[in-house]
């Protein structure tokens, strides 16, 4: 017992434990509006491991300096969603035995990753993104070996980087960011995250935040502040 009178504190699960208790819990999405079916499947790799080293800015109260998540900003040149922070991720293909094993292939193609030092902790709930027509299914992955990542090939990524989850639990990056829908449609919103140089939003900054919330990680921020869109 402590010199207070109170037994020992209990430490915190390990983010690697945490990660995996949500999987079990499950995540779920709003419904999706319309016929699911026309939807194409598809699924991207939210990977989460520990840095090598940390700069000494990156510090949070809530999440170890270390830990950080795997991101790639797409290329310019591409139909969807050119230029933006995403997961590695894309397509099912019909070679695929299910959304796991084609997160995991495009992380390979995307980045270079090894996929043999992922420990795959499970998939949260589809989530719909009608700007591309796809049903998305999240991976949720641990870096238990991480290996070498970067750009593959620069017609589909600019580049691959490792982003500390302290800068995205940081109340100062954080903000929304108000967009027009296809056609001119009046603005939605989304949350968003600015990483030095890359603002994370739409999809992408959606999953985290949800992530985020469901794992109590989440900062007080500023929900009216707006970031700017590249």
């Amino acid at each position: 017992m402590s010199a207070t009178g109170q037994g020992p504190r209990s430490r915190p699960p390990a983010p690697r434990d945490q990660l995996a208790a949500l999987v079990d819990r499950g995540l779920t999405w709003p419904p999706i509006p319309g016929d699911a079916s026309a939807l194409r499947p598809a699924a991207v790799l939210v990977l989460l491991g520990v840095l090598d080293a940390v700069p000494a800015e990156h510090v949070s109260a809530a999440v170890p300096g270390d830990l950080d998540v795997l991101l790639v900003a797409r290329s310019d040149e591409l139909t969807h969603h050119p230029g933006q922070v995403a997961f590695p991720g894309g397509r099912v293909d019909p070679t695929d035995a299910g959304p796991v094993e084609a997160a995991l292939r495009e992380a390979r193609e995307e980045t270079g990753l090894d996929p043999t030092g992922v420990e795959v902790l499970g998939a949260l709930g589809e989530v719909p993104l009608p700007v591309s027509r796809h049903l998305v299914t999240p991976v949720v992955g641990w870096w238990h070996a991480p290996s070498t990542v970067g750009v593959v090939d620069r017609r589909e990524s600019a580049d691959v980087f490792r982003a500390p989850v302290a800068d995205l639990v940081d109340p100062g990056r954080r903000g929304v960011v108000a967009s027009l829908r296809p056609g001119g449609a009046p603005a939605f919103r989304t949350p968003a995250f600015d990483l030095d140089g890359h603002l994370v939003w739409g999809f992408t900054a959606i999953v985290l935040d949800r992530l985020l919330d469901a794992l109590g990680w989440t900062e007080p921020w500023d929900r009216s502040r707006e970031l700017t869109l590249p």
